[in-house]
This record gives structure tokens, C-alpha cells and sequence, in this order.
């Protein structure tokens, strides 16, 4: 791949009394991005943040945020959260708000009005032709290896026949969320992702240098 391999922690994983030290931890530790999960409880059954610690993780960071929003109608929210610092804003094709193509067309073309660069994810068990009508729009694909909505699941070996697919269509960001391990890691960068994001196996481990050095493989 022409692309480098990108690591991006996920700070739901991260001990959030410690916050700005966490961030400063894993980019002194060789983290390229910083994911962060924006849940509403309702599209996913869990609640994570908001835009006002969006807010304070970008004045805490030197690296680009990465943030996914997991929401019912992400289109209400996305000039909100660039203007809190998202660098790449992913919204999901199986989300209400933008369940049409007219509709996640133009949150696409918001995210990038506004900024940011546009991404699209998808569920496990969605197909990857769900999201092939706007890759033209999108500067990168998520694909969850594992449900959304909670941190600490296995990884789902299913998604990489997915992963190769987007791959042969998609030359953007292809990253993947859920179990990532440098055992998973692995299969995915074989597979042609260049994006690992990882929660616990970062902000669980001994050594954030370590973990870090090892998904990249």
C-alpha cells in the first residue's frame, strides 16, 4: 500500500480523569490521529460527549481529531462539531438523518463545506455496497469490526472480506474500529486498511510507546 499506516487511539478507552495527560501520553507515544465516539443513546445504546469536550481535547492536542458520530441525525450536528475541532467528521449510512442518498450526499458535501474532511462508516453486518454511490464524497471509510456503541468487544473476522472490497473501490483513509490488536491489526493492514483504531489495546497497555509501535507492525 502507498499509504502509511496511521494509529488512532480512541479515547473512550482513556481515563478521562486525566484527560489532557492521556492525550499528551499517547502523542508523545507516536499516535497519529485521535478518534473520539460521540454517542446519543439512541442510534447506539450508549452516551458518550459532546462538543465542549471536543472543544477541550483540541486545545489539549497536536494531532488531527478523528471524530465518528454515532447518532440518529448526525446532519443537525456537524458544523457544530468542526467548530469544536474535528478534523474528519464520519457520519453512518445506516444513521435516519441521512438514510436516503440525497440526504447523506449533502452532509457529505456540508462536512467539506465546512472544513472538514468527510467520512462514512458502516455497521458489521452492513454490506460494503451500502456505501460505494459516495465514495466520490468521502475522504475516508470506517468500517466497524465490532457493534457500535461499547469499547472492549472482540474483533469480528467477517469484516475483512469487506475491508478488501472497499479497498479495491477506495483509495482514501480506510480505517478500522473495533477488537484492534496487533494480531487484528495485522489482518486488517493485510487486507488493505491503513487506519487502526484501538481503545483498549493502547490505554490498557503497559506501554502506549509499545502498543502503538506494534499495530503499526
Amino acid at each position: 500500500m502507498s499509504r502509511p499506516c496511521r494509529v488512532a487511539p480512541s479515547l473512550l478507552a482513556c481515563d478521562f480523569s486525566r484527560l489532557a495527560d492521556e492525550i499528551h501520553q499517547v502523542q508523545e507515544a507516536g499516535a497519529d490521529w485521535l478518534h473520539i465516539d460521540v454517542m446519543d443513546g439512541h442510534f447506539v445504546p450508549n452516551l458518550t460527549i459532546g462538543p465542549v469536550v471536543v472543544e477541550a481535547i483540541r486545545r489539549s492536542s497536536q494531532v488531527p481529531l478523528d471524530v465518528h458520530l454515532m447518532l440518529d441525525h448526525p446532519e443537525r450536528y456537524l458544523k457544530i462539531f468542526i467548530d469544536a475541532g474535528a478534523s474528519y467528521l464520519t457520519v453512518h449510512v445506516e444513521a435516519p438523518g441521512v438514510a436516503n442518498p440525497g440526504q447523506m450526499q449533502q452532509a457529505l458535501g456540508e462536512i467539506r463545506r465546512l472544513g472538514a474532511r468527510a467520512g462514512v462508516s458502516l455497521r458489521p453486518r452492513t454490506a460494503a455496497e451500502a456505501i460505494r454511490p459516495y465514495l466520490d464524497q468521502t475522504d475516508l471509510v470506517l468500517v466497524m469490526s465490532v457493534e457500535p456503541g461499547f469499547g472492549g468487544q472482540a474483533f469480528l473476522p467477517d469484516v475483512l472480506p469487506k475491508v478488501r472490497q472497499i479497498r479495491e473501490w477506495f483509495a482514501g483513509e480506510l480505517s478500522v474500529d473495533g477488537g484492534i490488536t496487533a494480531q487484528t491489526g495485522r489482518l486488517c493492514r493485510e487486507a488493505g486498511a491503513n487506519v487502526l483504531i484501538a481503545g483498549t489495546a493502547v490505554f490498557r497497555s503497559a506501554s502506549y510507546r509499545d502498543a502503538i509501535h506494534s499495530l503499526k507492525g
